[in-house]
């Protein structure tokens, strides 16, 4: 077996690439995911070591003066962090030219030979669903016997072997939380609508919904939801209480947890045995029953894609919801008492300054306990990628500004990047410089002492990423060199 390190690679400061669906960048506030996409394959490969360096604060020097423990190096890349893990992959070929180093992620999935192309430190990247691709270089097979591996052959060229089918029985997926306790300090990862200390996993992989942006149902997880089953989850979490008795909240990162509502409440029944608090990625078309018994086995939030306010826009992005069917959705929630994240896109196919009001007003209407808002980014394998560039919308300068801010990469006749990323904070303000919103902040903090400094510090962060997004330019683009 090869000693293998799983790397997060450093990055911009306060830099999310391990955002849960998409958009790996800075947010508003300082927030950051758990590794999840690293640490599956890390409980497959025995005496790993799984490190997650922007969270932890790691620089690449402290990063390049641990490799030598290793014969091989898999990181984990997307599309705005590329060109910044190549320059940390060549750092760590200069300084140990015999480690063979990898990538994985969607980028790499979708686009195997210009990733390897892009640099001569790489020597392989995994294709589609990699965790058991991982295990076999782990093992020492032969580059040419792994399925879903693409390569770099003794004589330069590329070869890429058959894909890999998918892992359907998710019950023999090994727990992460064992990883986690082992590698990572849970007090480094915090998100802004969640208890802190929290704890983020996926149950399983894929989502039946078409969402043309969503970027891992289109590259790696596929469109059909395999998940473990409710004895087995409840048996993880179990363990996981025991690892971490200090975490408040638990939350499923399967892309939609709901879409199978018998699971969704046989695990959450189980849950509520447990006693913990949890959360979860939800559609806005679970019905009012399934949400009371949600609700009664301790679910406290849910995250869920509003997107847009206008029908048209959601009906081409096949986001298969209706703008009624979200405003009785929120109108059961607060019924309830349970509390909704709820994500919004500027910048999707034919948006305008009209319909930009259209979805502020319609979040100030849904009123959800927070908001993130996104500008609509298109990843290479999405349909909305294609979109792009068939229309010549895409700008492929810059996803990010030169201090990892999400930037518009798309540009319309009649709406500019900078009308968008303007677009954004002004519906941040509009949303939260409310009576609303502000009265509900204050009684947070005053039903819960730990939230005054908590919240205090994320309105400071905020306001700085405001100032900053008008502050700072784009950076090149993730597939340029500098």
């Amino acid at each position: 077996m090869k000693r293998v390190l799983f790397l997060a690679p450093p990055s911009f400061e306060g830099f999310d690439g391990g955002a849960g669906s998409r958009y790996q960048a800075r947010r508003e506030i300082t927030s950051f995911w758990y590794p999840t996409w690293l640490a599956q394959p890390a409980a497959l490969v025995p005496g790993s070591r799984l490190v997650d360096a922007p969270p932890h604060g790691m620089t690449v020097s402290e990063v390049l003066s641990m490799c030598s423990a290793y014969d091989m190096i898999i990181m984990h890349t997307s599309t705005p962090s590329l060109a910044n893990d190549i320059r940390c992959a060549e750092a760590i070929k200069a300084e140990h030219p015999s480690i063979e180093i990898g990538f994985i992620g969607a980028h790499p999935a979708v686009l195997p030979e210009e990733t390897l192309l892009a640099s001569p430190a790489l020597d392989f990247v995994c294709r589609a669903e990699f965790d058991l691709t991982c295990l076999e270089l782990a093992q020492g097979r032969p580059y040419v016997e792994i399925a879903g591996l693409s390569y770099r052959q003794s004589d330069g060229s590329i070869r890429h072997n058959p894909d890999r089918e998918p892992v359907m029985d998710w019950d023999t997926m090994p727990s992460v939380l064992p990883i986690y306790r082992r590698d990572l300090d849970i007090r480094r990862y915090s998100i802004g609508y969640l208890l802190h200390p929290y704890i983020s996993f996926y149950t399983g992989r894929g989502c039946t919904a078409k969402c043309t942006f969503c970027l891992w149902p289109q590259t790696i997880g596929g469109h059909r939801y395999r998940s473990k089953s409710p004895e087995k989850v409840i048996a993880e979490l179990e363990e996981g209480r025991a690892l971490f008795p200090e975490v408040r909240e638990w939350m499923f990162d399967d892309d939609t947890f709901t879409i199978d509502r018998h699971r969704a409440v046989a695990v959450a029944q189980g849950i509520r045995k447990l006693g913990l608090t949890w959360s979860c990625n939800a559609r806005a078309h679970v019905d009012y029953d399934t949400l009371r018994t949600l609700k009664e086995c301790g679910l406290r939030l849910l995250l869920v894609g509003f997107e847009s306010g206008n029908q048209v826009i959601l009906d081409r992005i096949r986001k298969g919801l209706k703008l009624d069917m979200a405003r009785e959705f929120m109108a059961n929630c607060r019924k309830l008492g349970i509390k909704v994240h709820g994500t919004f896109i500027i910048g999707l196919p034919i948006e305008t300054q009209e319909t930009i009001e259209e979805t502020i007003r319609f979040a100030q209407e849904l009123d959800p306990h927070t908001i993130q808002v996104s500008i609509a980014a298109p990843y290479p394998g999405t349909e909305l990628y294609r979109q792009a560039v068939d229309n010549g919308w895409l700008d492929r300068t810059a996803l990010l500004t030169e201090r990892g801010i999400q930037a518009a990469p798309m540009r319309y006749p009649h709406l500019t990047p900078e009308e968008m990323e303007e677009a954004v904070e002004r519906m941040y303000r509009r949303f939260y410089f409310r009576a609303k919103p502000i009265l509900r902040l204050v009684r947070e903090m005053i039903g819960d002492h730990r939230m005054i400094y908590r919240r205090l510090r994320e309105g400071r962060e905020f306001f700085e990423y405001l100032a900053e997004r008008r502050r700072h330019p784009k950076q090149q683009g993730a597939g340029d060199r500098p």
